[in-house]
């Protein structure tokens, strides 16, 4: 299910119905044309690979075509600051892909708190880019969070009225703005991102995570696997380039 042939027929989907749009351009639009516009929006939230998102973001560009990949600042899987992974987070900003912050909440509960320390991140991720980043959403908002609707100054917030409609009962008030998401590695909320669903609803937020998708399309279990064995090789790969005394046991491993 989540393999870069099934991607690119959804990217060819969204193409074909003409609402493709970004944050940046919905954002811009007035509240009258908010009111009237159709659009679908396509995020990713890097959680633990920044290598298989520059391969989506390869993809992607192959097919020319573009979206926006938020990426974490404190995040114990990936070093957003590494010299290798700015170098790819570049790359992409080369190939015409937005990015921004992956905000992690790291316990914070009051909303100003929050405020802050999102710009904070954002303003570091700017200077280490030498590129502005205007734009963040949020790991695994809480209620709160989402209800309070949290607007910036000049910075998009995914999760903010525009691009998502917040509902705390789904069934009994249906939201506006269809929100579809392949956490878990799978579609939760009982929709994919299929043709009739994609041609068939006005306003939709896609989020993805790059973590899930490889050419071959793995089940949970093998996905994992291979993941974990990219995350070895990293790390091989580092200790050989910075430590002597690795490489005369390196192939007794």
């Amino acid at each position: 299910m989540f393999s870069y042939n099934n991607y690119k027929e959804i990217i060819q989907i969204i193409k074909k119905s003409g609402k493709y749009s970004s944050f940046h351009e919905v954002k811009s639009s007035s509240l009258e044309e908010k009111r009237r516009e159709e659009f679908i929006l396509m995020r990713h939230d890097v959680e633990f690979s920044v290598e298989r998102a520059f391969k989506l973001a390869k993809l992607e560009n192959d097919n020319d075509f573009c979206s926006h990949y938020f990426f974490q600042l404190t995040n114990n899987a990936y070093n957003f600051l590494s010299r290798k992974n700015i170098d790819m987070i570049n790359e992409m900003i080369n190939f015409g892909h937005k990015v921004g912050l992956h905000f992690h909440l790291n316990d914070l509960t009051e909303i100003e708190d929050i405020k802050k320390q999102i710009v904070k991140e954002i303003q570091i991720m700017s200077e280490m880019l030498n590129f502005k980043i205007d734009s963040f959403s949020i790991h695994r908002p809480t209620v709160g969070v989402l209800r309070a609707n949290i607007k910036l100054p000049g910075i998009i917030n995914a999760y903010e009225d525009r691009f998502f409609s917040f509902t705390e009962n789904v069934k009994e008030n249906p939201p506006e703005i269809l929100y579809i998401a392949d956490s878990k590695h799978r579609w939760n909320y009982g929709l994919e991102p299929d043709k009739a669903t994609l041609m068939n609803n006005k306003r939709i937020q896609i989020l993805t995570h790059p973590y899930s998708w490889t050419p071959e399309g793995y089940d949970n279990l093998n996905n994992f696997r291979t993941l974990i064995a990219e995350k070895q090789d990293i790390l091989i790969e580092t200790l050989d380039a910075e430590t002597k005394h690795f490489k005369e046991i390196r192939d007794a491993l």
